[in-house]
C-alpha cells in the first residue's frame, strides 16, 4: 500500500486527564454524506484511539504542504507531541486542532470502532468542521511527502 498516495492527517482527542492525544494517520476517509460521517484507523496500542474512545470524540486534522513538521512528530512517540505545532481547543467536544498545519478539520463524535488486526477502525459522525486558507494539501506515499500539484 506503500505505492498509493493518500493525504495526511492527524487525528487528535483530549484524555481523561485532559491532556491533548494525537498522531498521524493517513488510513481516513469519508464514509457517507447523510449523516456526514468519516473513519479513522488508528494503531491498537495508542493513547489517542484509548483517548478517542474514552471521550467519545475526537478531531481529523486534514495537513496542508506546511504542516509537514507535525505529520512527522505526530507519527512518533514522543511525551509531547503538541510541544511544537500551535493548536487550540475547538467545540462541540473541546478537542485540539492545528491550527496552523491543517486546512480543515472535522470534530466527530465516536459512532462504533471495529477491531481489524492491529488497528481498530473508528467511525465518527461529523458534528463540526473549520476549514482555513491554506497551502495545497499534504499528501504521503512511497514512505516520503508530496505536495499536490499545481494547475
Amino acid at each position: 500500500m506503500s505505492g498509493f498516495p493518500s493525504g495526511v492527517a492527524v487525528v487528535t482527542t483530549v484524555d481523561e486527564e485532559g491532556a491533548p492525544r494525537g498522531m498521524t494517520c493517513t488510513s481516513l476517509c469519508s464514509v457517507g454524506l447523510q449523516p456526514p460521517s468519516l473513519l479513522v484507523c488508528l494503531e491498537n496500542r495508542s493513547g489517542t484511539l484509548r483517548a478517542a474512545v474514552s471521550r467519545g470524540a475526537f478531531a481529523v486534522n486534514l495537513l496542508h504542504t506546511a504542516g509537514r513538521r507535525a505529520a512527522a512528530g505526530f507519527s512518533t512517540p514522543g511525551p509531547d507531541r503538541f510541544s511544537d505545532v500551535e493548536w487550540e481547543l475547538v467545540e462541540p467536544h473541546g478537542l485540539p486542532r492545528l491550527s496552523s498545519d491543517a486546512h480543515a478539520t472535522a470534530v466527530c463524535r465516536v459512532l462504533r470502532t471495529v477491531p481489524s488486526g492491529d488497528h481498530t477502525v473508528v467511525l465518527g459522525a461529523v458534528e463540526h468542521v473549520v476549514t482555513a486558507e491554506a497551502p495545497r494539501p499534504l499528501l504521503y506515499g512511497r514512505r516520503r511527502y508530496a505536495t499536490w500539484p499545481s494547475g
